[in-house]
């Protein structure tokens, strides 16, 4: 049994895992979209959707935890500015994932994770 499955291996180590969620969710916030890997972008909607509902109501409290996942305070500063707001009557599914066609190279299945205009 495996109990209490953590998050997909990606075949990185669990710092590097973490580093590229918190520049792919910077990215995310600061561009609406990422294009990336299906398995990235399926792990990435389980490390953002919690932070888009943090954001929701500003305190300092709530900013201080955001700023602990999110590496760059100015995306942080639009994610409640502009994000929080946006999404404050939604009560979760601020993502979507539309799957593209596989990458030339090697195959792999690619998707673009977007945040949903509300």
């Amino acid at each position: 049994m495996y109990h209490r499955m953590g998050q997909r291996k990606l075949n990185r180590s669990g710092a590097h895992i973490n580093a590229m969620l918190r520049n792919q969710a910077a990215s995310l916030i600061r561009y609406g979209f990422v294009t990336t890997t299906l398995p990235k972008a399926k792990e990435l909607r389980r490390f953002v959707e919690p932070i888009i509902t943090t954001a929701k109501e500003d305190n300092l409290a709530r900013r201080r935890k955001v700023n602990r996942d999110i590496p760059d305070r100015a995306v942080v500063q639009y994610l409640f500015e502009e994000i929080g707001p946006r999404y404050i009557s939604r009560p979760g599914g601020y993502t979507r994932i539309i799957r593209l066609p596989n990458r030339e190279g090697d195959n792999a299945p690619v998707a673009r994770l977007e945040l949903i205009r509300d």
